[in-house]
Parts: structure tokens; C-alpha cells; sequence
């Protein structure tokens, strides 16, 4: 049973909020044009690398926060490169505590020059990386496809 269900601009169907704008980091991580997604533990559907940004953090600490606690891997805060900001209402998460989040999504990109040994963290249940054409055999979390998809139509 999923932790947590995504909507993302669906006012008819998701719940209202009860919690304030929750920020995250997320990464376009790439190796050989390819997209690195992990299968997530909380709702079983593949998505971005990333998570919270802490009180105390910027949110490219968060993300070489979460780079390291998901994958293992120690980068540089200065190898990722801002994107963009997804911060539009309706793309929201909710828990089975109860508790209903907007989210606020700041986006980075990270090339990895080399096939790298990676560690799966509790979070995930597998790591994967896909090429355009293989995402579309597989569900991505609502909250990220449009994410991806951006980065597929821009990057070309």
C-alpha cells in the first residue's frame, strides 16, 4: 500500500492541503544521455533523485544532501546546475498520516562523466537509468513527468 499518493493539477481529485509549501531539491541525474530514476519505496513509481530541504540548507545543499544519503555519491555542490523552480498549486503530496503538502520543487542537473557504482538507499527499491524512449514503458510520479519531459524537449 503507497505511503504517500502525487497529484499534480488536478483540483477535482486531490485533497486540500494541511500543511504549509513543502520545498524539495530534485536531479536530473544523466550518464551517456541517459536518465538515472529510482523506484520509490513510499508509492512504488519510478522518480527524480531528491527530497527536502532542510531548514537550515540551501536547496543545492539539499540536493548534494540527498545525492549522497540516496546514492552514495559525494558531488560538489557547485557540479549541479539550477534549472528551474516547479512551484505551480496543484502539485501536491499526500501522506496516509493525513497530512496534504504543496510542493515546491527547485530542479538541478548533474552529468555523471562515468557509469558509477551506486548504492540504493531504504527509499528506493531500485535505481535504473532510461533513455527517452524506455521512459514511456514505465509510470513516473506525477510530480516529476513533467520535469522529465522538459528536460527531454530542452536538452535537444
Amino acid at each position: 500500500m503507497p505511503i504517500v499518493k502525487f497529484y499534480r493539477g488536478d483540483p477535482k481529485n486531490a485533497p486540500k492541503t494541511t500543511m504549509g509549501a513543502h520545498l524539495g531539491a530534485n536531479a536530473i541525474i544523466t550518464c551517456d544521455g541517459k536518465l538515472l530514476l529510482e523506484k520509490r519505496r513510499d508509492s512504488d513509481v519510478w522518480g527524480l533523485i531528491g527530497g527536502g530541504v532542510k531548514d537550515h540548507e540551501t536547496e543545492v545543499q539539499a540536493m548534494a544532501r540527498e545525492v549522497y544519503e540516496e546514492l552514495d555519491l559525494r558531488i560538489p555542490q557547485e557540479r549541479f546546475r539550477k534549472l528551474a523552480v516547479y512551484g505551480e498549486p496543484g502539485r501536491i503530496a499526500a501522506y496516509c498520516d493525513g497530512s496534504v503538502w504543496r510542493m515546491v520543487i527547485v530542479v538541478f542537473a548533474l552529468e555523471l562523466e562515468k557509469e558509477t557504482e551506486l548504492r540504493i538507499s531504504a527509499e528506493s527499491r531500485e535505481l535504473r537509468s532510461f533513455t527517452k524512449e524506455e521512459l514511456r514503458d514505465i509510470e513516473v510520479v506525477i510530480t516529476h513527468s513533467d520535469i522529465v519531459e522538459d528536460w527531454f524537449v530542452n536538452k535537444a
